[in-house]
């Protein structure tokens, strides 16, 4: 037999009797896993001359990648912006409990905060693979404290920030080490912005715009420096007018970069977009599109008074406010929902509603070849040990239909 040893004894997985989406179309063909990766079935055959171990009939059910998440401020009472005793097992709790919404890999995400809790809180979130145990660590998102005073929406006004006196070392004096963090946004308009977006991508660190009052030339600019993301589009920013679209814009600028693409995420939770603008932005730039939750700690516990960092939080129904005003304060959705609430409102196609919360954040943070497909050499999990079709893959609804999604 060809290949080594190790390889060629490791068990082969084939799903049977599936639909899966791969190259944006649901197919109808089986599905191969080995020690966590998905195979190419001709060279199976051909080179190692092997066949499945095991097969799995998944009952007519479509297979999917999983749900990344790259906006999560904590869920289940956990606050991601919040010192405490044992911040890891914090994010374990929540990494354990998205997998039941469909979310396998996720960026724990810090609002505006005093630097003392990046300090204290950033080196205990180390990047972690995923598997049964729960969803994935992909590094931090970091929205704030360098964004505007005008659109800080929830954030804390006191502890905002600029870093127009000495740019990227007053990121690295608030933040300290950025081995952890994967985005940071920030408000491009701020004095010396192009020179701290072309240090973060440097350090391979995906720069996001957002509350903001930056006009298109301004968020242009920044797009020409390096950024390549817009924190929840139409949230906590100018407003589009027909003269100016401000950030918005961004979906249909011919001043990028050649072959750039530029990410937007959407909250699609019924409540901080309308369906018509979900519209909106779905058609103008469908490709860009990564549906996010903006999950505050509140996520699955109902109505009452919570915590988002440095704010009180209070759940009212499917909405969450700062205390005290009706300024909306993230959301309460988890990932599924999204997803369904966005097939809905858009009139989507099936495969188009999961890349937009799967192969479309992959592609983000420059994950597509192991994240958000189910490519050859794709990630896919551990072996099955009971009926579902793989350990480890997550089983959830969308559209009256089920489906399987992939570490």
């Amino acid at each position: 037999m060809r290949g080594g040893q190790g390889t060629t004894r490791a068990p082969v997985l084939q799903f049977t009797n599936c639909r899966i989406l791969r190259g944006g179309a649901l197919l109808r063909e089986d599905l191969w896993v080995r020690e966590g990766r998905i195979l190419d079935p001709e060279k199976l055959f051909f080179d190692e001359r092997r066949v499945a171990d095991e097969q799995r009939d998944c009952g007519g059910c479509i297979l999917a990648p999983g749900f990344i998440d790259v906006q999560i401020n904590g869920g289940f009472g956990v606050d991601f912006s919040k010192t405490t005793e044992n911040v890891g097992s914090g994010v374990a709790l929540v990494a354990q409990r998205i997998l039941s919404h469909g979310v396998t890999s996720f960026c724990p995400t810090l609002v505006t905060s005093p630097p003392e809790i990046y300090h204290k809180v950033l080196p205990q979130i180390p990047v972690k693979s995923g598997g049964p145990h729960g969803a994935g660590v992909l590094g931090v998102h970091l929205e704030g404290p360098f964004i505007s005073q005008e659109k800080r929406g929830a954030h804390p006004e006191a502890h905002l920030r600029s870093f127009e006196a000495r740019a990227f070392h007053d990121v690295l004096a608030t933040y300290g080490p950025l081995d952890n963090v994967r985005i940071v946004t920030l408000a491009p308009e701020l004095g010396r912005s192009h020179e701290v977006i072309q240090a973060l991508t440097a350090q391979g660190i995906c720069v996001s715009l957002g509350h903001s009052v930056a006009d298109l030339q301004a968020a242009e600019e920044a797009v020409q420096s390096g950024a390549t993301f817009i924190t929840h589009l139409f949230n906590a920013m100018l407003p589009f007018h027909h003269r100016d679209p401000g950030i918005v814009g961004l979906l249909t600028s011919d001043r990028l970069p050649p072959g750039r693409c530029i990410f937007y995420g959407m909250i699609a939770d019924g409540i901080h977009t309308n369906p018509a603008a979900l519209r909106i932005a779905y058609r103008a730039h469908p490709q860009g599109l990564v549906l996010v939750t903006d999950a505050v700690p509140a996520l699955g516990l109902g109505n009452g008074r919570h915590t988002l960092g440095q704010q009180d939080v209070e759940v009212d129904g499917l909405t969450a406010y700062v205390a005290g005003t009706k300024t909306l304060c993230g959301s309460i959705a988890p990932m599924d929902v999204c997803v369904r609430h966005f097939l809905q409102a858009t009139g989507c196609s099936v495969e188009a509603a999961l890349e937009a919360a799967s192969l479309h954040p992959a592609q983000l943070l420059g994950l597509e070849k192991s994240k958000g497909s189910l490519d050859f050499g794709a990630d896919a999990g551990e072996a099955p040990r009971r009926r579902d079709p793989a350990k480890g893959w997550v089983r959830a609804q969308v559209s009256g239909s089920s489906w399987f999604l992939a570490p």
